[in-house]
């Protein structure tokens, strides 16, 4: 089977072709530029190299959330046009696995970390185990100190890993002197992450139709939240 992969929720974008269990193309920016743009040439430059069109693609996965509000949506919206003309079937997973994902092979608690802003990020606690990844917990929204003291408790090596790990790493070092940053070429989020993530829920559930595929979202948005204040 065959997996095109995409992932938007943050600053960077990624995208991979995955064939079975091996990734056989993969791209990844990082440029300041809106995912509006630079989204569907990156997937039409990556099929291209590998030697691909959308009529061989099996599945569509993409990083449904939690994340940017702006980049999820967009992520979403390219793999349901993507996916509607040949009703390919689809699969969205969540970011903070496909982060986790990206540091297969590493030891220890991989520590999921997004930027929610407001001293907040959306968090999610993995393991490896033989290769296979373990849940801790579940996806969530929670402030750097209420993680930090958390992660007191976690035996062995902490790894941060996502856009929020620089973050969290430079709040956390003086209290968690052993927590270490993910190396740069896999701490962000790519398509890599969202193919493994991918391949793990379509066995264990399957995909789904085009039109089921949505967002996932932790929290409201910024304009929903000052809504919601403006009609208390």
């Amino acid at each position: 089977m065959k997996i095109l992969a995409i992932d938007s929720s943050a600053i960077s974008a990624g995208c991979a072709v995955a064939e079975d269990d091996n990734i056989i193309a993969e791209s990844f920016v990082k440029v300041g530029l809106t995912h509006s743009e630079t989204l569907l040439p990156m997937v039409a430059n990556t099929l291209a190299n590998a030697k691909l069109t959308p009529a061989d693609i099996d599945c569509y996965a993409v990083a449904a959330g939690p994340g940017s509000f702006t980049g999820i949506r967009i992520g979403v919206a390219a793999v349901k046009g993507m996916a509607f003309t040949a009703a390919t079937p689809c699969i969205g997973v969540s970011t903070l696995e496909a982060i986790a994902w990206n540091c297969l092979g590493l030891d220890g608690v991989i520590c999921a970390v997004m930027d929610a802003r407001r001293q907040q990020v959306y968090n999610a606690l993995f393991t490896f185990e033989d290769g296979r990844l373990v849940r801790l917990c579940e996806d969530r929204a929670i402030s750097i100190e209420e993680l930090t003291n958390e992660l007191t408790y976690e035996d062995g090596r902490v790894t941060l890993a996502g856009d929020g790990a620089k973050l969290c790493y430079d709040a956390m070092r003086e209290t968690l002197p052993d927590i270490r940053l993910a190396p740069e070429h896999i701490r962000f989020q790519r398509g890599f992450g969202v193919a493994k993530a991918a391949q793990r829920v379509f066995a264990q559930q399957g995909a789904q139709s085009p039109e089921e595929l949505v967002p996932t979202y932790l929290r409201l948005s910024q304009a929903e939240r000052e809504l919601k204040k403006r009609q208390v």
